[in-house]
């Protein structure tokens, strides 16, 4: 059999058979289909990490194997399916129109099978395997990470994988376990556990306060040179207790960790939110303006599929957040408008 291709190879390890008066007879047809589905399965997922990884060389990296090995999977996926998969160059891999219609299919297929494994270990098991969250970049650094820190520590099984963006994702087509949502939630199917509040503050340095004087009521605004910020989450309108405030900022900045040292440097008032900018108000970098009557507020939820309920890491991640959102003052609503 050595001269015959890899693919006969494989076949016959899939069917045990024999040779007797010139018939093939089967001995064990039952090995065949597991043995595929798995050749499968680990297909789907060179697939996947191909097309995460932007390469075939990374993605063998990344899963142990040999770069051949994935190429030789890919190329008989796409013979498989009858379509090609990727744009391939010297430079760079990138996924065709069928490709990018394939993948979240792919990905969600061993979202579930991962989720199976991990339900049949047990509700009362420690986590173990890849637990996926994604949140705000500036929430995630400030109130994720250290949760998740503490969680590596304490499970030395479990590994954990952060998207830090200011902006909602697809939690099923990403495989996301748990995703910290910051404002009012669309219509889903997805759960929601809320873990408390934030709100909006204008804020300034003493600085910038001592050369340009405070403002007084919110159409002051106009005359100040103000700090925007642009992303999907921007604070292009400003409002105070209903009302919408006219401004034209003089900088804008896309990350909200940049605006915060913008106004630290006393370049301007922003609008931020009240956890952004806690820390430098408590340190005298910051001064908050025109503190708000009935200051409008934002709620925090984690977002997850019911099927993951059960799973340790997200029982263990949503009581965490809930103990962090109540040391930090964000738990209650009352407390939300203090902060």
């Amino acid at each position: 059999m050595g001269g015959e291709s890899d693919s006969a190879d494989r076949a016959e390890q899939e069917i045990v058979y024999c040779a007797l008066n010139d018939n093939i007879i089967i001995l064990n047809f039952t090995i065949s289909y597991p043995v595929i589905m798995m050749d499968r399965l680990q297909t789907l997922e060179m697939f996947v990490s191909v097309a995460d990884q932007g390469g075939f060389a990374a993605a063998a990296k990344t899963l142990n194997v040999s770069p051949p090995t994935v190429t030789r999977a890919i190329g008989e996926l796409e013979s498989r399916l009858g379509v090609s998969l990727f744009h391939r160059s010297t430079r760079a891999v990138s996924l065709t129109d069928d490709g990018a219609s394939f993948l979240p299919r792919a990905r969600q297929i061993l979202t579930d099978i991962q989720d199976a494994e991990r339900r049949v270990s047990g509700a009362q098991s420690e986590p173990r395997g890849q637990f996926y969250v994604t949140a705000p970049v500036m929430f995630g650094r400030l109130h994720v990470l250290p949760v998740i820190a503490d969680m590596l520590d304490q499970y030395a099984q479990l590994d954990v994988r952060m998207m830090l963006i200011d902006r909602n994702v697809r939690m099923v087509e990403e495989g996301i376990d748990v995703a910290v949502r910051i404002g009012p939630l669309a219509d889903s199917s997805l759960l929601a556990v809320p873990i408390g509040y934030i709100r909006k503050k204008l804020v300034a340095s003493p600085a910038y306060l001592a050369r340009h004087g405070f403002p007084d009521k919110p159409s002051d605004l106009s005359r100040h040179q103000t700090i925007g910020t642009t992303g999907p989450r921007t604070m292009a309108e400003w409002r105070r207790d209903g009302k919408r405030i006219k401004t034209k900022p003089r900088l804008l900045l896309n990350t909200r960790d940049a605006a915060v040292a913008a106004a630290e440097a006393g370049l301007g008032i922003a609008n931020l939110l009240s956890y952004q900018v806690e820390e430098s108000i408590r340190q005298g970098k910051l001064i908050e303006l025109l503190k708000p009557v009935d200051p409008l507020l934002l709620p925090v939820n984690l977002l997850f599929e019911s099927a993951r309920r059960s799973l340790p890491a997200t029982r263990i991640f949503i009581d965490a957040m809930k103990k962090r959102a109540a040391d930090q003052g964000l738990a209650s609503a009352e407390s939300a408008q203090n902060v």
